[in-house]
Formats: C-alpha cells, structure tokens, sequence
C-alpha cells in the first residue's frame, strides 16, 4: 500500500499559508518590512524579537483563520488528478499546533479545498516542532515526500523517503543533486507519474 501514499506538509505546500498570515498579520496592525516581503523568518519580515514572531505564530495557526487558508498555486487541480487518476492517497504531517479545535479547522480546510477522499491521515505536531521522528516512522518506505523547510527535506531523505522541495523565494537557492525541486504541482504531478524523468 505505501506505495500509493504521499506524504505531504500542508503549510507552503498544499495551503499558501504565507499569504494567509500576511493577511492575517495586515488586519492586526503588523506590515513586512520594506525589503524584507519575502523573508522566510517572520521575525526579520516583521522587524521583531524571535519570541515575538514566535508567539503571534501559534496565536494564527490556533485562530479560526485556519478553516479558510486558500490552496497554494495550482494544488487544487495536480492533488486531484494523483488521487483521483493514480489512485494516490496523502498523509498530511504538519507542525501547525497541539490545540485540536484548530486540527479539526485544518481537516475542515482540507476537506473543502480537496476533498473528502484525498487525506487518508492526519499527523499534527506542535506550532514549528521538527518532523523527523514522524518521518522516521516511514522509513525506507520510497515514499514521496512533499516539503517546503529545506530541513525537513533533508529529515525525509535521511528516512530513505523521496523528498521534493517546493519552492519559495526563500528555499530557491538551495542545491542538493538528492532532493528534487518543485515551482508547482504540475512539476510534482510530473514527477511522480513518470520517476525516470
């Protein structure tokens, strides 16, 4: 059967979360720094103490923002046809938090965007925790890996998992010959369907 599981992360992945926070953070009186929009640590974006960015974080991703966070580019579509037309399932691993009425906001945003048949699991961990004990769970499955956190990549093909790295202004730069990258699903879909290519 794991052969016909993906395993995904949701933020950056599947929703565009950034965009979601901006917003977020718009209506609360916060705007990015000039030169910083595209910074990746929200504390530089926002000209902040760490603990600060830190706190507003896990205040968001707790927030009932979380049942409408929009997909990210063209994952709607490419999601899709791997489940529907390949007959792939997805297990979601996301370090969004430990409160379960946001998890269950999550799944509800989930559900709608994609479907109800699409995620066969859900694995929440707390606001940033690191993957790599949920990726070893997976261990030399070949499963494919969807990631955009060049450490979590890099957790996943430590697992013997296939990591993709979808990508952002702040992860583009980063080169490694055993991690594939990915601009949209389309890229990911075309991946998986045809490996050799």
């Amino acid at each position: 059967m794991k052969e016909k599981v993906i395993l995904t992360d949701c933020d950056g992945v599947l929703l565009d979360w950034g965009y979601a926070f901006h917003q977020w953070m718009a209506r609360h009186g916060y705007e990015a720094k000039e030169g910083f929009e595209s910074n990746y640590a929200m504390a530089a974006k926002y000209g902040m103490e760490y603990k600060d960015a830190k706190r507003l974080i896990r205040i968001f991703n707790e927030s009932a923002t979380m049942r409408k966070i929009p997909p990210l580019r063209d994952a709607i579509k490419y999601v899709r046809k791997l489940h529907e037309e390949q007959g792939y399932v997805f297990h979601v691993i996301t370090s969004q938090t430990n409160d379960q009425y946001a998890q269950h906001l999550r799944v509800k945003n989930l559900v709608e965007v994609f479907g109800p048949s699409v995620f066969e699991k859900y694995i929440f961990l707390d606001c940033g925790a690191d993957k790599d004990e949920e990726l070893a769970k997976y261990s030399s499955t070949d499963c494919w890996w969807i990631e955009d956190k060049i450490d979590n990549a890099e957790e996943g093909l430590k697992a013997g998992l296939n990591p993709i790295l979808m990508i952002h202004d702040h992860n583009r730069s980063y080169e490694n010959d055993r991690i594939q990258k990915a601009y949209s699903w389309r890229d990911i879909y075309e991946m998986i369907s045809d490996p050799t290519s």
